[in-house]
């Protein structure tokens, strides 16, 4: 017993590490001390994303700021855009459908004068009055399962401030598109961040997994990436030909080194832990860890599988960490 609990334990610290950096809003039960069954849901939770990063490899949910507006013209403009000049159903922050051109005047109305006056127009350097967002995943997910993540979301995320959303399932990928007024009802300003995008990955999945969807928002490290993805500015900047530099494919920087090093070393403290486990299941689960690793990080010193009478084993190079 005291050796599963151990075994808990550094599935908790690791896989908290390598799943949740920085990242405490939807960490599962975070209460600083937990109970014996705590610790054993907390690392059966641990165990289901390993599992469903190197073994069921989940779809990763896309969560993407595209703009936003600095003028109310700008604004109003999105509103159509999305909504595909009315025809398509806005669903506001008060969970209220509207429909029509009429309403998407109406709604323009309602954010010009919802708190500090939004001009219609604004000057270049004038501050970002609202963000889009998009929340997109891949093909053969179920447009409305998305949408009510999507609503999920906004309601835990969004919550003090006026948005409006608008479902698009008529594209390969059915995405949500977002507008949130930057400025909350109590005065304060929507600017996210890094750290910020990430919780709102993590946020949209849970909300899908708990709609049944297998959804995952892992970082990129933490799956044996990095690569450098286009903002949108770059992306119409290069179809214009007005782009002067592309930036590298891959990020190679200190910081990325750093983190790809994180990376490899959570995922072989959690390998070593469930290969030190009596139960077959953490003992397949830690195989599938070993060729994960291998494979997507290229890591020396391939581990590989032995066919043993009591079913599928890991080799030596796994089971010596019995020892230590």
């Amino acid at each position: 017993m005291a050796q599963g609990v151990n075994i808990d334990g550094v599935l908790i610290t690791w896989g908290d590490r390598l799943f949740y950096p920085g990242n405490r809003m939807v960490r599962p039960s975070p209460t600083p001390k937990l109970s014996a069954a705590g610790v054993r849901q907390c690392a059966a939770t641990i165990r289901d994303r390993i599992a469903a990063t190197v073994v069921r490899q989940a779809p990763q949910v896309m969560v993407k700021v595209t703009g936003g507006g600095r003028g109310m013209g700008a604004i109003t403009a999105h509103f159509r855009y999305i909504s595909k000049n009315g025809r398509l159903e806005i669903e506001d922050d008060r969970g209220e459908a509207l429909q029509g051109r009429h309403a998407v005047c109406d709604l323009a109305e309602d954010w010009r004068f919802g708190g500090s006056l939004i001009p219609e127009d604004a000057d270049a350097g004038s501050r970002r009055e609202a963000l889009n967002i998009m929340l997109s995943m891949p093909r053969g997910t179920d447009a409305l399962v998305v949408q009510r993540a999507a609503r999920a979301f906004a309601q835990a995320e969004l919550a003090d401030h006026k948005y409006v959303m608008v479902l698009h399932d008529h594209q390969a990928n059915p995405h949500v598109h977002i507008s949130v007024r930057a400025e909350a009802r109590d005065g304060k300003r929507l600017n996210p961040r890094k750290a910020d995008l990430q919780r709102w990955r993590e946020t949209f999945a849970q909300r899908l997994r708990e709609q049944g969807v297998d959804a995952e928002a892992t970082r990129q490290f933490a799956r044996g990436r990095n690569r450098n993805y286009d903002a949108l500015w770059r992306r119409k900047a290069r179809e214009e030909g007005r782009l002067r530099f592309e930036q590298p494919s891959a990020r190679t920087g200190v910081g990325a080194q750093a983190s790809r090093a994180q990376a490899i070393e959570a995922w072989k403290r959690l390998g070593r832990a469930l290969a030190s486990s009596a139960d077959p299941a953490d003992l397949r689960l830690a195989s599938a860890v070993a060729r994960f690793v291998q494979e997507a990080f290229a890591a020396p010193g391939r581990v590989e599988l032995q066919q043993g009478a009591g079913g599928l084993q890991v080799d030596r190079a796994w089971e010596k960490e019995r020892s230590r």
